[in-house]
């Protein structure tokens, strides 16, 4: 397919997810199993300029002055993609897939930039959403408004259970992989550009293998934090696909114990092949939402983590019609799911223990609001400076939280696409008294 049919393709699929109110994930499925004709090379451009569109959806607009999604794929194509606005219009013209001729108005918005773009809207996303995060970021929110519009690197962590990260660097070799700056287990490949396919990684030996799984760096730097390490008792309160569950059962060398409940079965369901997969033997994976199996496990648990579910405001790069799809009905009723887990998590921490908490998403609300809301009404638990948990699981410097600092807020730490590479994190880590 040509540039011009590719941009015919995203904006019928945005226009469906318009009408339709579908994610763009199903979408774009719905478009190829009408589309057979597409390859999967055409497939994977298409994909990448509704992702492209979303991420931008609002700058976009504003260059072309119109909120349509043939305005903002012809935007997108321009300015993120840099085609030549005249040879795009001429490809119109010749081509019998294209949508309707760019008009003179189009053109000229395609030409000459808009100017005096306003900072809220530059940083593409919905207002509410852009003060919410001031409140985290101040002078710095429009910088990481826009990490977060950029697109984002694929991930792995190394499995050491069969791998090193040298032996991974050499079976990957054609991608190119880098070490990334915080966690040891971490190899990143960068970001594809324009219409470029993604490598699909999970394809290679090496994964079928068990030798490494694809994680965000911040992922893998929350499950460190845990303090995860041979013979400990753990419960991933909030296991889903047991990202976190295997990266800790790594760090544990198999010695110990890992017990992974999500409440949600379909989420769960993945981690018994990445089990197997990986060479985990010690993990128990618990029934999914029967909450009453874990009754023995109360007071028990070394650490407790608790990847609460959240708005996954972090993710943006990665699931960017999400931000389009937040609205604060849906934040109240994760708010709401968020004191409910930490809550029920914490009966399982024993004296001593460690509870850690950990949400994919950057607003104040979700985080800090939230730990300082469970400290009051639990006076057990104590917040732990991620400092000190960081120099017990790294062999290099800890980060500086990219969130500002807040007279009385608890010692937390969060990770941000801006400031560290990584996707969004907020990670909070709590202890219980010894005397229980």
């Amino acid at each position: 397919m040509r540039i011009s049919g590719r941009i015919a393709a995203a904006i019928e699929i945005l226009s469906e997810m318009e009408t339709r109110h579908l994610p763009a994930k199903r979408a774009l499925q719905h478009w190829g199993c009408n589309n057979r004709y597409a390859g999967s090379t055409d497939r994977a451009a298409i994909g990448n300029l509704v992702y492209d569109c979303l991420r931008n959806r609002a700058s976009l607009d504003y260059l072309m002055e119109s909120d349509s999604p043939r305005a903002a794929v012809l935007a997108a194509s321009v300015y993120l993609w840099g085609e030549e606005p005249t040879a795009l219009a001429q490809s119109f013209e010749e081509d019998r897939f294209a949508p309707e001729p760019i008009t003179e108005a189009e053109l000229a918005a395609l030409k000459t930039p808009r100017p005096d773009m306003p900072t809220e809207i530059a940083a593409n996303m919905p207002e509410w959403l852009y003060q919410a995060m001031q409140q985290s970021f101040g002078e710095q929110t429009a910088a990481e408004a826009a990490a977060m519009a950029k697109r984002a690197p694929i991930d792995i962590r190394t499995n050491r259970l069969k791998a090193t990260p040298e032996k991974l660097l050499k079976a990957l070799a054609r991608y190119t992989p880098a070490e990334t700056a915080y966690s040891p287990d971490c190899l990143r490949l960068p970001p594809v550009t324009g219409p470029k396919k993604a490598p699909n990684i999970e394809a290679e030996a090496a994964h079928g293998k068990g030798w490494f799984e694809i994680q965000d760096e911040g992922s893998q730097i929350a499950a460190r934090l845990t303090g995860a390490k041979p013979g400990l008792q753990i419960l991933d309160y909030c296991a889903g696909g047991g990202g976190k569950t295997l990266a800790m059962s790594a760090l544990m060398e198999n010695k110990g114990q890992i017990h992974a409940y999500d409440a949600d079965k379909h989420r769960l369901r993945p981690i018994f092949e990445r089990l197997k997969r990986a060479g985990c033997r010690n993990v128990q994976v618990h029934e999914a939402g029967d909450e009453l199996a874990l009754t023995p496990l109360e007071g028990s648990m070394d650490a407790v983590l608790v990847d609460a579910p959240c708005t996954g405001t972090g993710t943006w790069r990665r699931h960017p019609d999400a931000k389009w799809r937040l609205t604060e009905a849906t934040l109240e009723t994760r708010l709401e799911e968020q004191r409910t887990v930490l809550n029920t998590a914490a009966r399982f921490v024993k004296p001593g223990g460690r509870l850690v908490y950990v949400t994919c998403s950057l607003l104040p609300a979700e985080n800090n609001d939230q730990v300082r809301s469970f400290l009051s009404a639990n006076s057990s638990f104590t917040p732990l400076s991620y400092q000190p948990a960081w120099h017990e699981a790294f062999d290099r410097e800890p980060p500086v939280s990219a969130a500002m600092s807040e007279a009385g807020a608890p010692p937390t730490l969060t990770l941000t696409p801006n400031k560290h590479g990584t996707d969004g994190f907020f990670i909070a880590i709590l202890q219980k008294s010894s005397a229980g």
